[in-house]
């Protein structure tokens, strides 16, 4: 084995994020993390043109670089994902170049969920998988007294992204809609909910089977998604039950007009393998009241009494919760867990 492959084994294993650069400044080799973060990008590249160096600002040239030996630097790379790097330079003898070693710092978190990062990805004695655990056992323990300061409260809801979302549809999940509903109550939001529920789906999955059904899901998320706004929360709560949450969005007459367009819109034949798939949506509505802090579980529980009132109207259409609306035709409330719901 050369000293120079020996050499190199060894950065691989110590300092998986390192950079070899020549005397001008040329990516010559970089370690097995970088290749995973930009394959077939970097060896060959000029390093400045690869990396936005962002502090020590008074550097522009490479060589202004290499007489900085053991600086700490402030990088990010200049295509998307602009993730933002710390590193040190540490020049070789005269005329072989420099390594530079590099680590995300504050921006792990994010390149943990922008490039699937493993532990294998971090050098052995690097303790951060360590502590991202840590941290997010703690958040999901800890009440919203104690949260943490908002930059780590943004990272870690990053980090934990796919805990809050539903896998087929992509749409959030039913513990990102609570986080919602609790974040719009705790600061004093207005908003409205609505509770969809599909009709006849039940049918799809018994006569095409399930892997139909999944494609009609994935073409409901997709209306709701068009439908909706950015600021909107859109989740799939239950096998063909939705929730749609509007912040600031509180005018009836706007709401029974998003309504009417997404029972049009959902009741369209959708195509499946030469067959057709048809459902159509009930959907009940609820809006938080202008005075009085709401209850999540109450306007929940509201906005599915108003979703049994549309289905028990045939179907296919929406109505808004009003007080005294009940669940049975018989004016007798039945809990949710005794009632069965038509399909």
């Amino acid at each position: 084995m050369s000293e120079d492959h020996g050499t190199d084994v060894l950065l691989d294993v110590l300092c998986p994020m390192h950079v070899r650069i020549g005397p001008a400044g040329d990516i010559r080799r970089v370690g097995p993390t970088l290749r995973k973060l930009r394959p077939d990008e970097l060896v060959g590249q000029r390093f400045l043109d690869v990396f936005a160096l962002n502090r020590p600002r008074a550097i522009t040239s490479i060589y202004q670089l290499m007489q900085r030996s053991g600086a700490k630097l402030h990088l990010q790379f200049r295509r998307a994902p602009s993730t933002g790097l710390k590193g040190v330079i540490v020049p070789l003898p005269p005329g072989e170049g420099a390594i530079v070693d590099l680590s995300f710092g504050f921006s792990v978190l994010e390149a943990v969920r922008d490039y699937a990062l493993t532990s294998a990805d971090f050098a052995a004695t690097d303790l951060t998988i360590e502590l991202l655990y840590l941290v997010e056992a703690k958040t999901a323990a800890m009440d919203a007294s104690h949260k943490l300061n908002l930059r780590l409260q943004g990272a870690m809801i990053a980090a934990e992204e796919q805990a809050y979302t539903d896998m087929l549809t992509g749409l959030k999940n039913r513990r990102a809609m609570d986080f919602v509903m609790q974040q719009l109550i705790a600061e004093g939001s207005r908003f409205s909910l609505m509770q969809l529920d599909l009709d006849f789906f039940k049918e799809i999955n018994d006569s095409m089977g399930h892997a139909a059904g999944d494609h009609v899901l994935r073409h409901m998320a997709r209306i709701m998604t068009e439908d909706s706004r950015d600021s909107d929360c859109v989740a799939r709560v239950g096998g063909d039950e939705f929730v749609l949450i509007f912040k600031r969005l509180v005018d009836r007459a706007r709401l029974e007009e998003l309504a009417d367009r997404l029972i049009a819109r959902i009741r369209q034949p959708i195509a499946y393998q030469g067959r057709v798939c048809q459902v159509s949506v009930s959907i009940g509505m609820v809006v938080t009241p202008k005075a009085g802090r709401p209850d999540a579980v109450t306007l929940l529980h509201q906005a599915d009494v108003a979703l049994y009132s549309a289905k028990h109207a045939g179907r296919g259409t929406h109505r808004f919760y009003r007080p005294g609306m009940t669940y049975g035709p018989d004016a007798t409330l039945l809990p949710p867990a005794c009632r069965s719901r038509q399909d």
